[in-house]
């Protein structure tokens, strides 16, 4: 797939026609046009380069837009995106008629002045529509305003027709600036590719491509760069900028061996990174590649839009005939000329160039509002499938509680707890399970294997060990039970472990899955966001289940589920609440309900990378808050996209009518085109403002 960057794209029905020229071509397949970022991509079928001729093609639509190569990704000023070429012939226009106007008498030189004046704004747009009538292609706002203002030419509405073409070009002009302003907004978000990788080659560093990055190589990355590939840090600690990749504005210190992302930037001190993925397999390249891809999936807003300009322009123009030959011809004392006029005022009104533009860029200023909030969203219609969620169901482990055990609590008898976790510590010495790792890690000091003369796992009980030349049995109550062990009658424990010292009951540790920080908060929210009811489904025993579903709340709890149970109850609650129904999860085991739910929600940083690909939302961060702010985000953004349409057609319908009933002329039939346009742009800019530092 190849992608390359346009400009002086800021037409949105126009982006459609390029795109749909460019996959009629034969050399081309899987064409792509990205109108929020001015990206296309496309895959070739021959290996010799098409860009020119690609450019030729599109410039056949859109004469002014071209290839770029070199992208600029700074944020640029009002000024800079500011076309200064067509500022100045607009400003030449309006003199010259001020001048035919005012201080003009002879009607031939007034009338060379006019047309003069008309074709420096107008010209573009008249070969525009010229260019696409041969094309077959009729209806468009070119057509539209050419016929309106060739129309006052021909009725000697001169000034008016160069009226109509001045501030419709003007506000072409304010049209751009809005667009490529929420452009450079957006990229800006999008803009965490490394640019470079200093690889180490022997005693000395070399600066390579990220592409360029092998498997193993060690990267040195100073203070202020980015990482450029996934990797494990092979120095001491350093501190990260994490935010473009989580969301998590908060530096975030990294130790020896654990692993870091790429576009991670370097905060503290140089210090070298192991690769561990090659550039295109590592978190910003798929970053990019799944937030590019989102947008070219519309949401069901999009494509009725799409749709309904395509059917709504040829009605409008069709009853503006109407409205020309009709009266005139059935009502007594009606003039052509007036009704003519109507007609004229009645197609500059009809545009519907409000609705093609702010609607998808809405849904693409979403996608990278929520990406910054370290949530990858795979498309534009699952933005609006955010807002209809009416049933939220949950994994467990990785998901509601961290998935790393920690010791919670120590009950001895006879022995001090400290003695207990010691003998407890030892015995779990040679295991790899989490449990045993988690007493390890409570205990804190170092093992001295001297003391331990026997060791020995037994599956499915525990260990049996002789440590300090005691014997030491630790593990459940069946392991005890088989060695003639006595234990009190004690309350049943979640995750208890029991430990016997020289064959008697010496106490239990408990280990538990601690839960999230932020889960009780986001349960609470997520009722307050009109989620109906919240599901828990594990594999886990019925204990850790309830106290973990109960101490945060969970409406339904259901436990010692094995993968393809937690699927069937799964499509259970679709099939019994007829609702949307959202699943968020990390494991492999959790792939298949994934998949089947109508949005879900993987765990990007811990979770299985089936569940990665399997998921339609991925969260990067690991947190779970984050699906709060991305369905806060989501219904902020329905709103403002039916605010658009709702405005846009009234104000449309209400002008149409004024103008069809001659109450409004020329100048307010082109603020119902080109200033509801604008207004509805910078509606849609709005979602932007929902990134704030956490």
């Amino acid at each position: 797939m190849t992608t390359v960057k346009l400009q002086n794209l800021d037409c949105a029905n126009c982006a459609g026609k390029i795109e749909k020229r460019l996959n009629e071509l034969d050399e081309l397949s899987n064409v792509k046009l990205n109108f929020a970022t001015s990206t296309l991509s496309f895959e070739q079928k021959s290996e010799k380069n098409l860009l020119d001729k690609i450019e030729n093609e599109i410039q056949k639509i859109e004469k002014q837009v071209l290839i770029i190569k070199d992208e600029t990704k700074k944020q640029r000023t009002f000024w800079e995106l500011l076309n200064k070429k067509l500022l100045l012939i607009t400003i030449i226009s309006i003199i010259l008629t001020f001048i035919s106007y005012n201080y003009v008498s002879n009607k031939n030189l007034q009338l060379i002045l006019y047309v003069t004046a008309y074709l420096l704004v107008g010209r573009d747009v008249i070969f525009q529509a010229i260019k696409n009538i041969k094309n077959g292609k009729v209806f468009d706002e070119h057509f539209l305003m050419s016929i309106a203002t060739i129309g006052a030419f021909a009725l000697g509405e001169y000034v008016e027709g160069i009226a109509v073409m001045l501030f419709y070009q003007i506000g072409e002009m304010f049209q751009a600036v809005a667009v490529n302003n929420s452009r450079d907004n957006i990229n800006a978000l999008l803009d965490i590719k490394p640019e470079f990788a200093n690889v180490k080659d022997g005693e000395s560093i070399v600066q390579k491509a990220p592409e360029d990055v092998k498997l193993d190589d060690i990267i040195l990355i100073k203070v202020g760069e980015k990482v450029p590939v996934d990797g494990i840090l092979i120095s001491k600690s350093c501190s990260f900028d994490t935010s473009a990749i989580t969301g998590e504005f908060k530096p975030k210190t990294i130790n020896e061996n654990e692993q870091i992302l790429s576009g991670f930037i370097n905060t503290s001190n140089a210090s070298y990174v192991k690769a561990t993925s090659l550039y295109k397999d590592s978190t910003v390249a798929k970053i990019i590649e799944l937030i590019n891809n989102a947008s070219s999936t519309k949401a069901k807003a999009e494509k009725f839009i799409t749709k309904f300009a395509a059917i709504y322009t040829p009605i409008v123009v069709i009853l503006a005939v109407f409205l020309a030959v009709i009266p005139p011809l059935l009502i007594d004392g009606a003039i052509f000329k007036d009704w003519f006029e109507r007609a004229l005022i009645f197609l500059v009104i009809s545009c519907p160039c409000a609705l093609v533009v702010s609607v998808p860029l809405s849904f693409f200023s979403a996608i990278g509002a929520i990406s910054k909030r370290g949530v990858l969203v795979k498309g534009a219609n699952y933005i609006e499938k955010l807002t209809e969620i009416k049933n939220m169901v949950f994994d467990k482990t990785g998901t509601l509680t961290y998935g790393v055990f920690e010791v919670t609590d120590i009950q001895s008898i006879d022995l001090s707890k400290d003695e207990l976790l010691k003998y407890a510590a030892y015995a779990e010495s040679f295991s790899t399970h989490p449990i045993g790792k988690s007493i390890l890690k409570a205990f804190g000091k170092a093992i001295d294997s001297k003391l331990i003369t026997k060791h020995e796992e037994l599956s499915g009980l525990g260990i049996s060990a002789t440590i300090d030349n005691k014997e030491i049995l630790i593990g459940n109550k069946k392991l005890l039970a088989k060695f003639n062990v006595q234990i009190d009658d004690i309350e049943e424990k979640l995750s208890a472990i029991f430990i016997a010292v020289d064959s008697k009951f010496a106490g239990y540790i408990v280990v538990n899955d601690i839960i999230k920080i932020e889960a009780k908060d986001v349960i609470s929210e997520l009722k307050k966001l009109d989620i109906s009811k919240t599901y828990m489904l594990t594999g886990d025993k019925k204990e850790v289940a309830l106290n973990v579903g109960n101490t945060l709340g969970i409406d339904v709890i259901k436990y010692e589920l094995l993968p393809q149970e937690k699927l069937t109850y799964f499509e259970q609650i679709k099939k019994e609440t007829n609702q949307v129904t959202a699943f968020v999860g990390d494991g492999i085991n959790d792939a298949p309900t994934l998949a089947n739910a109508d949005v879900s929600f993987a765990m990007g940083g811990m979770g299985s990378d089936l569940a990665v690909k399997s998921a339609d939302i991925v969260l990067l961060n690991d947190n779970i808050q984050s699906i709060v702010d991305a369905i806060k985000i989501a219904k902020k953004t329905k709103t403002i996209v039916y605010q658009n349409i709702v405005f846009i057609m009234i104000v449309k319908i209400g002008f149409l009518v004024l103008g069809a009933g001659a109450i409004i002329g020329m100048k307010e039939a082109i603020f119902a085109d080109v200033g509801v346009a604008l207004l509805a742009i910078f509606n849609s800019m709005r979602i932007l403002n929902t990134i704030k530092e956490k």
